[in-house]
């Protein structure tokens, strides 16, 4: 399959250092051990410079005729984990370019203390390089580096295919994350997922939903977000459904629900205060799933049955928008009375959760573990704060010990979890307050200001959708994970991260 154009340049392998180097330009270190060659150098300049291990330096080995840019790792604490990897190759990039470098060499760490270190060095220095889509679009000649080479000081393998699937995987959930509300809004969203779709030679199929009755009929939460919206053909929900299904029997079944809100307003309840920028961003949990499934179409796992849906839809205001106290129906039945407008993500992802709940029960998929993946809560953000996702289990989930084993895998490959825990509270909330209605679907506070405020909406998700009857004393228990990325999709004007497509796909793709 032909993925380039998701790569940012291309990436060679250098076999020997010293043959080889007068190639490229410019030898990127992270640390003093991690090449011989240069040791003279770096030693030499370590003794005049009492900042040389702290701070990016530019200097000239005379041993290999080539500049050296070193970025230092430093030492590590005991609350370090990898990132620092990829902090440090990043910079180590950046400052590349800075110097007027087109074909940089990166070299790998020798020796770590984290298992992922390589593999983390080489996503972090591909990161940096990558390029926004409409930048990639618009503009005739790019700022970009034309080859990346990859040096192993321990003469091991330096994972380069994985790390160009994952890279590929996050250039995807990037591009769909950081598009601006025209660029990708829903329907040209369906268009860039499509188009990559056709690029990979899995049996991924794609169904998208997007005629407004239809929408109605078998979203009606999603529909009520997409009424102002959908008299506006570019901007009108689209609900799109993709699922790989594997050549072997499946042993799990992961059922993924990504909020695709391309940008949130707020609604009638409007945005103000200055706040309503980057709200192109809540469209990064769809992005995510977007992300996911593409890495899955590369590595076309033998027993792992993935079913996804990108629920795209924009929260605009207008004569057509949804208002507080309307009572809906979701698709489960529950009568939903409206208590916020910018609480749209929940609204967003219901139904389509709701029909992962029909599929697992009728179909009798094997194991399968429900997901929302979403940008949904400033209290998440203020909760844990910037580069962490908080995974909320229901009761099965629990009782697997998913969270756990979800935080230890984040924690290898530099994607950390923190995890919250669902309460009575949170339900008692989100029940119904008064005759006819079942559930509420949010007070008329932020959740930054509300109590609780990232636990109450995977609360709201299992009332209104009908999980709470597959809880683990019922016939049929369900396992289903909340995701809020609030805080590790990446804090706009940066670039969207791609969170956490390494560590589900670590989890659960064998990686």
């Amino acid at each position: 399959m032909d993925l380039q154009k998701y790569l940012p340049c291309t990436v060679e392998v250098l076999g020997n250092l010293a043959k080889e180097i007068s190639n490229y330009d410019c030898l990127c270190l992270l640390s003093t051990y991690d090449c011989p060659e240069v040791s003279d150098d770096l030693k030499s300049c370590a003794k005049f410079d009492a900042a040389f291990e702290k701070e990016i330096s530019c200097l000239w080995s005379k041993s290999l005729n080539v500049r050296i840019i070193y970025s230092p790792v430093g030492k590590l604490s005991d609350h370090d984990d990898v990132r620092k990897y990829a902090q440090a190759a990043g910079k180590a990039i950046a400052r590349a370019k800075k110097a007027g470098s087109d074909r940089p060499v990166i070299a790998l760490p020798r020796n770590s203390q984290f298992q992922h270190a390589q593999l983390i060095t080489l996503l972090g220095a591909l990161e940096e390089l990558y390029l926004p889509i409409q930048y990639r679009e618009e503009v005739a000649k790019l700022d970009q580096i034309s080859c990346l080479g990859v040096f192993n000081p321990a003469g091991k393998s330096a994972t380069l295919d994985l790390a160009r699937q994952i890279e590929i995987s996050r250039y995807v959930a990037r591009d769909v994350g950081g598009g601006d509300p025209e660029r990708m809004a829903p329907p040209r969203v369906v268009q860039y997922v499509q188009e990559f779709l056709k690029k990979t030679s899995t049996k991924i199929s794609c169904n998208v939903i997007s005629d407004p009755v239809l929408l109605v009929k078998e979203y009606p939460l999603f529909s009520a977000v997409n009424r102002a919206a959908s008299s506006v053909e570019r901007h009108r929900g689209q609900m799109i459904i993709l699922e790989y299904i594997p050549p072997q029997k499946a042993r799990k079944t992961l059922m993924l629900v990504g909020k695709g809100v391309t940008y949130d307003t707020g609604g009638a309840d409007i945005k103000a205060g200055g706040v309503m920028a980057g709200m192109s961003r809540d469209k990064c949990g769809a992005a995510a799933v977007a992300g996911f499934m593409a890495l899955v179409a590369q590595r076309a796992p033998a027993d792992v049955h993935v079913v996804a849906a990108m629920c795209m839809v924009r929260n605009s205001v207008g004569e057509e928008c949804y208002v507080s106290d309307e009572v809906i129906t979701s698709r489960a039945g529950v009568r939903v009375r409206v208590g916020n407008t910018d609480a749209e993500g929940r609204m967003a992802m219901a139904d389509a959760l709701c029909r992962m709940k029909e599929l697992a029960v009728k179909e009798k998929y094997a194991d399968p573990h429900l997901y929302t993946i979403a940008t949904l809560t400033g209290h998440a953000f203020l909760t844990v704060g910037e580069g962490y996702t908080i995974v909320m289990d229901n009761g099965p989930a629990k009782a697997a010990g998913h969270g756990l084993r979800l935080k230890e895998t984040g924690e290898e490959v530099g994607e950390p979890f923190e995890i919250s825990t669902l309460r009575p509270e949170d339900f008692r909330f989100h029940t119904g307050k008064v005759k006819g209605e079942d559930v509420l679907q949010a007070n008329n506070l932020p959740s930054s200001r509300t109590p609780r405020g990232h636990q109450g909406p995977a609360a709201f998700m299992i009332l209104s959708t009908g999980l709470d009857k597959h809880g683990t004393k019922s016939d049929f228990p369900l396992k289903y994970s909340h995701l809020d990325i609030a805080g590790s999709a990446g804090e706009y004007p940066e670039m969207p991260t791609g969170a956490p497509v390494l560590a589900l796909a670590k989890l659960h793709l064998n990686l």
